[in-house]
């Protein structure tokens, strides 16, 4: 079967690669019909070693399931399906907290982390199925699927980064990055009830998009300039809660500076950074609080599809390019170069 795998920095191929089957009984073999790329792909698209490669890609995955392990008990062939970018067993004290992304089985991981599989694929073996699967109401050609598919990551951790740090309705919310994380953020913190979203970003198609999920304001400002927008915007203060997904160190010196007293700093960008400033002058003497991390975006699906199904929302609108399975290595190229803001594969 074809798949993709990236070399190393900005070498990323479509090759044939083994076939992918099923291996423990807990397994289920799905045959991927919608994939993406997502914005923490660029990380290793900027930094990986060739020592460090060749890896399979792609978190962020549907289709139809071909076959399942002698164990499966909530899925049979035919059934479409959508998985988390975090396999997890569904039954462990951790999954049933809702923190999956923390599962303590040992086959638990990130799709990443799994060897030999990658959602930028034609196929592939989901382990621990009955945890990690959800069964989707739809057919597979249906015009719902771009949005179904953001259940796989990018909602579900815009989601997150609102319900993490708190947002209920009347606050103002900060949204740092304009990616697919970023406005989903805004459209996230707009259905929990902020009032007042203010979304930091410079990408005008982007933050148009932003106005349509909600953003009431945008600051297209960096560094101190932006801070000070912001805290213009918020009447002096700073904002109740600042989402921040990007993942880079000045982007969280930006959520300082915008943050209010008493507020909430909730990051789910993948931080590229391993220190950040979090004493007396940063987030202690006013109180801050520091939250987010990776989204358990399986405890979300149930309470997100139904306003997905029923079109309220149409967190799909993030895609802006669409391509095949060998349009994949071009993908990467347009999302790094900014010519895309998410781009979905239809192998």
């Amino acid at each position: 079967m074809r798949a993709a795998l990236m070399h190393s920095a900005g070498d990323v191929r479509i090759e044939d690669v083994p076939d992918s089957r099923i291996k423990h009984p807990t397994d289920a073999l799905v045959r991927i019909t919608a994939s993406c790329i997502c914005g923490s792909d660029l990380h290793p698209y900027h930094s990986m070693t060739a020592e460090a490669g060749p890896a399979r890609m792609g978190h962020e995955l549907l289709g139809v399931v071909e076959e399942v392990g002698a164990d499966v008990a909530t899925l049979k062939k035919g059934d479409l399906v959508v998985s988390p970018f975090a396999v997890s067993d569904g039954v462990c004290q951790f999954c049933r907290e809702n923190l999956q992304t923390s599962c303590s089985h040992h086959e638990a991981n990130f799709w990443d982390g799994i060897a030999d599989e990658g959602g930028q694929a034609e196929a592939v073996r989901v382990p621990l199925a009955d945890g990690t699967l959800v069964k989707l109401p739809v057919a597979a050609d249906s015009a719902l699927i771009p949005s179904l598919l953001t259940l796989a990551d990018v909602y579900g951790t815009g989601h997150h980064a609102a319900k993490m740090a708190g947002v209920k309705p009347g606050d103002s919310v900060t949204v740092i990055g304009d990616g697919a994380v970023g406005l989903l953020a805004v459209l996230s913190a707009k259905r929990l009830g902020a009032e007042q979203i203010v979304l930091m970003g410079r990408h005008k198609p982007r933050t148009d998009l932003g106005r349509e999920f909600g953003a009431t304001d945008v600051v297209a400002e960096r560094g101190e300039e932006g801070i000070a927008k912001v805290r213009e915007l918020t009447g002096g203060h700073g904002s109740h809660a600042v989402l921040e997904a990007v993942g880079h160190l000045p982007a969280y010196e930006q959520a300082i500076g915008v943050v209010r007293p008493g507020g909430v700093i909730s990051r789910v960008g993948v931080p590229q950074y391993e220190d950040a400033p979090i004493g007396f002058a940063s987030l202690f003497r006013h109180n801050i609080r520091l939250a987010g991390g990776p989204a358990p975006v399986r405890a979300y699906v149930e309470e997100l599809m139904p306003a997905i199904l029923d079109g309220t929302i149409e967190p799909g609108k993030v895609f802006d390019a669409v391509t095949d399975l060998e349009g994949v290595p071009a993908g990467y190229r347009d999302m790094d170069e900014r010519k895309s803001l998410k781009v979905l594969v239809r192998p």
